[in-house]
């Protein structure tokens, strides 16, 4: 069976009352489902999913990653915003990469791997908000990884992206200086050596079993004792710095969200070290603008002037601010995204964009769940970079991401590499408000998009009115570059442009400087998958889109 990945997308959106799930793969929807059913709220049923996802799209997702998330509590009508990412080790050392001949961040060797904060996070966000134990909402993702399921067309054409990593194969070119002893474990994320193909039968049983430790043990099953020790002794055997006393002091954080307005709609994002800032800068931008009395050229002009200039921002104020004091209150103020808003040309691509100075003047899962009662969950979970560094740790399933490598080896850099500091993120949760309620939880998951794809979708939602699937259907655009910011700043930065958009309006975005790159078929899929949920305060209907980029579907009961 053949497939072309042209996302010939005649979806309509889902409606329900009693809750909704929706994800990038089915299964994991309707496992976050059955948990609402069963009398769990959104942070039951993001759990769950998220849980599920790490079994059916291991290769995106999972325990040796990060998660973040948004939550909107329908009583107390507030949006918190959990910071479940890992920090590095305490031995981390500029120095000491430089002495080994790094001059930038190596991606696949232990140095790559931060601390890994994924089950933290999900404990810690259902003893805020949930109502089930964690070992309620693991037996979905337990069962099914001991049981197998059929692989989804996408995770397969992914999955098969990443086999030379997992198995350190002799041909495989990481870029790094030294990729380690060659005694990898991928094999267990693998059948007989190869990915698994679309509708082949997949069982992970190394990650049941780790799976129904954190069940029995909570927590501490990662963080502390036999699975701690293992992870650090094979990150230290690709050279990394990770102790079993880094994996005990780990932590999550919760946070008061950023946020910024277009029209009438709040746009709540996870304050840095998430490259949220980059969305909220670039929307405070654009609300200077009518985007919807303007052409469509006019409009993708403003927006990706806008989005550079966030882009160029984040990539200099983006760092742990419990580490390098960062000026939020002054980047996410109206008065800052006036200053920059002045910097956009109508007519013309600028020929760089820098930074500003405010005190004067790239795999991952999203998934949303809402409850009956009005509950949302904003959640994201990622291992970077497809299987992160594809250390998987022995006997576990577990692959390990590699965050760390988007540290740099600046020491004057807010976002240097630092002992017990956690570096720049690109995984981000989004939540919207309209007059006091909550309006929208969505995301659109895959690295230096997800900001991009965050005020595509508001701006299709809030200034030209789609509804949810619409919204998601329509063709996107991405900064490029080998990180979205560097494209970005630089002159006649690369803007990949996805298939569906009328010539006319490319050739005029050709005229204003832009430079084009159109991508088609299986190449799109860099544009993100994104999900929304939408809730009409009034009757409690929820509508829900997901996108046909993905495998996965919006479910609702």
């Amino acid at each position: 069976m053949k497939y072309d990945f042209q996302f010939r997308s005649r979806r309509s959106n889902v409606l329900a009352r009693h809750g909704m799930v929706a994800t990038s793969q089915p299964l994991a929807a309707q496992a976050g489902l059955d948990i609402l059913k069963a009398g769990g709220n959104a942070a039951d049923a993001a759990i769950a999913t998220a849980a599920m996802l790490n079994v059916v799209e291991p290769t995106s997702t999972g325990i040796g990653g990060d998660c973040f998330a948004l939550y909107w509590d329908a009583k107390t009508k507030r949006i918190t915003a959990l910071n479940g990412s890992g920090r590095a080790a305490s031995a981390a050392s500029i120095e000491d990469l430089r002495g080994h001949g790094y001059d930038a961040m190596p991606h696949f060797t232990g140095h790559a791997v931060s601390i890994p904060g994924t089950v933290a996070g999900w404990s810690d966000l259902l003893e805020a908000h949930g109502r089930m134990t964690l070992a309620d909402v693991l037996q979905p993702a337990i069962r099914t990884a001991e049981e197998g399921y059929p692989v989804s067309e996408w995770i397969a054409r992914g999955w098969a992206t990443q086999v030379k990593k997992l198995l350190r194969s002799p041909d495989w070119q990481s870029g790094d200086l030294d990729n380690g002893p060659e005694q990898p474990s991928g094999e267990e994320l693998l059948i007989e050596g190869r990915a698994p193909r679309a509708g082949e039968i997949m069982r992970i049983l190394t990650l049941g079993e780790t799976l129904r430790g954190i069940a029995a043990e909570g927590k501490d099953y990662i963080y502390q004792g036999e699975f701690a020790r293992r992870l650090s002794e094979h990150v230290q055997r690709y050279q990394g710095w990770i102790t079993p006393a880094d994996m005990t002091a780990h932590t999550s954080t919760w946070d008061e969200p950023i946020t910024a307005t277009l029209g009438d709609v709040t746009l709540y994002e996870c304050p840095p070290n998430g490259q949220g800032l980059a969305a909220i800068i670039a929307v405070n931008i654009v609300d200077g603008f009518d985007l919807a009395a303007m052409t469509v050229a006019e409009r993708l002009h403003i927006l990706i002037e806008a989005m550079r200039l966030g882009f160029a921002d984040a990539q200099q104020w983006v760092a742990d601010p419990r580490v390098v004091p960062l000026p939020l209150n002054e980047l996410t103020s109206r008065s800052y995204a006036e200053t920059r808003r002045e910097l956009i040309d109508p007519q013309r691509a600028a020929p760089r964009v820098r930074y500003g100075n405010p005190m004067f003047g790239s795999d991952t899962v999203y998934l949303t769940a809402v409850d009956g009662e009005g509950n949302a969950c904003s959640f994201i979970n990622s291992l970077f970079e497809g299987t992160g560094t594809g250390l998987v740790v022995p006997g576990t399933g577990v692959s390990l991401q590699n965050r760390a490598s988007l540290f740099v080896l600046d020491p004057e850099h807010p976002n240097a590499l630092a002992p017990n500091k956690r570096p720049y993120q690109t995984i981000i949760p989004a939540m919207t408000t309209r007059g006091g309620e909550l309006h929208a939880s969505y995301g659109v998951m895959g690295g230096y998009m997800q900001p991009q794809g965050h005020i595509q979708m508001l701006v299709n939602m809030v200034a030209l009115e789609m509804n949810p699937q619409q919204a998601l259907d329509v063709p996107r655009w991405m900064l490029a570059g080998p990180d979205a910011s560097l494209g970005a700043q630089d002159a006649g930065g690369l803007v990949m442009i996805e298939e569906g958009w009328d010539f006319g309006v490319l050739a005029e975005l050709t005229r204003r400087g832009h430079r084009l790159a159109p991508v088609d078929g299986g190449g799109r899929i860099g544009f993100g998958g994104g999900q929304i949920i939408l809730r009409d305060p009034e009757s409690g209907v929820l509508i829900g889109g997901s996108d046909p980029r993905k495998d996965g579907c919006a479910v609702g009961w």
